[in-house]
């Protein structure tokens, strides 16, 4: 299984960026999906995920409002809409897959990318 993470850059404070993961090897339908980010001298923290159907998302606190994940089932591929960015999440976000349809459902994020890097400048 392989994801590939994508969309990352470098973008001024108040900005957006989408970031695009494509997966590969598995069916992405019967799986919650999840996005991380790791920031330079900090462990990985959660940022938002998704149920296989797109019916239940959840976000950390400090993106509600701002980020929004999404998927596309038929092309296997989950969506981060960021939307007026901060410094601080400047970071490696990373795309996993979940062992469940539902990210609250007794499991773990089997899969990982490999990240994409996303810097906001002040």
């Amino acid at each position: 299984v392989q994801l590939q993470a994508s969309g990352g850059g470098l973008v001024q404070a108040g900005g957006s960026l989408r970031l695009t993961c494509v997966v590969s090897g598995r069916t992405i339908g019967d799986y919650a999906m999840g996005w991380f980010r790791q920031a330079p001298g900090l462990e990985r923290e959660f940022v938002t995920a998704i149920t296989w159907n797109g019916g239940n998302t959840y976000y950390q606190d400090s993106v509600k409002g701002r980020f929004t994940i999404s998927r596309d089932n038929a092309k296997n591929t989950v969506y981060l809409q960021m939307n007026s960015l901060k410094p601080e999440d400047t970071a490696v976000y990373y795309c996993a897959v979940y062992s469940s349809r539902w990210y609250w459902a007794e499991g773990d994020y089997e899969y990982w990318g490999q990240g994409t890097q996303v810097t906001v400048s002040s």
